[in-house]
């Protein structure tokens, strides 16, 4: 997630209230905002948008808000305009996940499933709640999620929601529930019993406008959701939004989204909003994870670092390297076609130039210098068959060739194992880079799902439990982290399903 400051004109800042702001927009000048207006009285509010030379983008569901986008010298009007009670910034949400790695084999449990404590409870009461993911959609096909209660939304702009061009929306359903089938992984809801609402917001580029947001969770509502998953956010807050979230509470549906990936201590939307459980993520280690947003609004944490989880099928990439008779472990190089080369092993050096001595060989090239999409470009050019980078600091790392195409495959390797396979120049070395199903990725977007899931897994045992008593039983009976008590980094702590379960059993919702 990233967030820049917006240069404002004059003329903007003179034409809205000093509780407003302008967005930014298509064209230089016009802007894209949300009005708020008096019931009843859309009509007009078309009426003024077309007079002022602008267009309505989009209707919000359930609501009495639109999205307009109009000329700059319009928002002045607009804003006073009777019927309008007020005009906002119709700002970007992005989906927040980070690295991705790819992954193959059989089934096996991610770190997630036991440290949340979902596998010490049953999940055979799941199917009487259901969990709205508004996100990218799904892959309805996918081999670890068919057989689930899918149903969803079809939207305009994005299309149906059992497709999923981004991979994001995918992953998070894999977190709540993968099948326990032999196959990948499991979720926390694995027995194809809990009910899942799909809403897709995101495209393949990843971002929504908050308006698009507001319209999806008021379907969920719609839908009959009891939980709303958000592995998203943005850096303003909106009216329209928090009213949207606040009504929903109202509702007994409880809201759920990602604190942010930024590690700072900026708050992200909607996951500020005090209607709106904000999630961090933790490692494998229960430690709290560097790119999570810290703030007094980080209410729980859970697992966000390698989560291994659900992509489309065919759309992860499973990267391996052999040289000799060693298997060395690498990571993806984002943008690698998916194939395989083996040929002997040469060095590349930093590979800044291209070299005709690797021709017919698998390059071994040094990290720094220059980007990767030339180290792997200038080792094609030079005849090389496949590229393996290796790091050069401790560690190993993830790569990406941007926008930049090559043909021939490439991963990347720690600086350890790159220092051993310099030892191995001129032995045979097979570099592949396999289509998968599953991936590892990074990001408070991972760890949402988990805390979502919970939620639902919990609250399908307790359903006499309020959604605001299910969230104190949540918040109190988390594993305390870090600074004893709420803090900034892990909130109230690791979520915990079997001892929400119990402290419920034993004292009550709400305490």
């Amino acid at each position: 997630m990233k967030h820049g400051n917006k240069i404002l004109s004059l003329a903007i800042l003179a034409a809205l209230s000093a509780n407003t702001l302008p967005a930014s927009a298509a064209a230089p000048d016009k802007v894209r905002v949300v009005v708020s207006f008096q019931p009843g009285k859309a009509a007009e509010i078309h009426k003024a948008a077309a007079a002022a030379h602008g267009a309505v983008v989009h209707e919000i569901f359930g609501m009495d808000a639109m999205a307009l986008e109009v000329p700059t010298q319009a928002l002045k009007g607009l804003q006073n305009n009777p019927n309008v009670l007020y005009v906002e910034e119709d700002e970007k949400r992005y989906a927040l996940a980070l690295s991705k790695q790819g992954a193959t084999g059989g089934q096996s449990v991610p770190y997630g499933i036991s440290m949340v404590q979902a596998d010490q409870l049953s999940d055979a009461s799941a199917g009487n709640r259901k969990v709205c993911i508004v996100d990218s959609g799904i892959d309805a096909n996918h081999e670890d999620l068919v057989g689930n209660r899918l149903t969803g939304e079809w939207d305009r702009g994005t299309g149906w929601w059992y497709t999923d061009e981004n991979h994001h929306g995918s992953h998070v359903a894999g977190t709540i529930a993968a099948v326990n089938n032999a196959l990948g992984v499991v979720g926390v809801n694995p027995n194809k019993n809990i009910q899942l609402h799909i809403v897709k917001v995101f495209g393949a580029d990843g971002w929504a406008y908050s308006s698009s947001l507001t319209t999806a969770v008021n379907k969920c509502g719609a839908a009959g959701a009891n939980v709303i998953s958000m592995s998203l956010g943005g850096g303003r807050p909106m009216k329209t939004e928090e009213k949207a979230f606040s009504t929903l509470a109202a509702k007994n549906v409880l809201s759920i989204a990602a604190a942010g990936n930024d590690g700072t201590t900026a708050v992200s939307y909607p996951a500020g909003y005090a209607s709106v459980v904000s999630v961090g993520a933790l490692d494998a280690n229960k430690e709290w994870a560097s790119f999570s947003q810290y703030n007094s609004k980080v209410e729980l944490s859970a697992p966000g670092v390698s989560v291994l989880s659900t992509v489309p099928m065919g759309t992860g990439a499973a990267p391996s390297l052999t040289v000799g008779n060693a298997a060395y472990t690498v990571s993806e190089m984002e943008g690698s076609p998916k194939a395989s080369a083996s040929a002997p092993l040469a060095n590349f050096g930093l590979g800044d130039k291209v070299d005709g001595s690797v021709s017919g060989k698998i390059c071994l090239i040094q990290r720094g210098t220059v980007d990767f999409a030339t180290k792997v470009s200038n080792c094609q050019a030079s005849g090389g068959k496949g590229a393996v980078v290796y790091n050069n600091v401790a560690g190993g790392f993830g790569g990406t060739l941007g926008t930049t195409v090559t043909a021939i495959p490439s991963v990347t390797a720690s600086q350890a194992d790159g220092q051993a396979m310099l030892g191995q120049l001129g032995q045979t070395a097979t570099v592949s880079v396999a289509p998968a199903n599953y991936a590892s990725w990074d990001g408070t977007s991972m760890a949402t799902p988990h805390v979502s899931a919970v939620a639902a897994l919990v609250w399908s045992l307790h359903t006499n439990c309020t959604a605001a008593q299910l969230r104190v039983s949540l918040d109190n009976s988390a594993m305390d982290l870090g600074t004893a008590g709420r803090d900034a980094k892990f909130g109230f702590g690791l979520v915990q399903a079997k001892a929400a379960h119990d402290r419920i059993n034993s004292m009550g919702c709400g305490k």
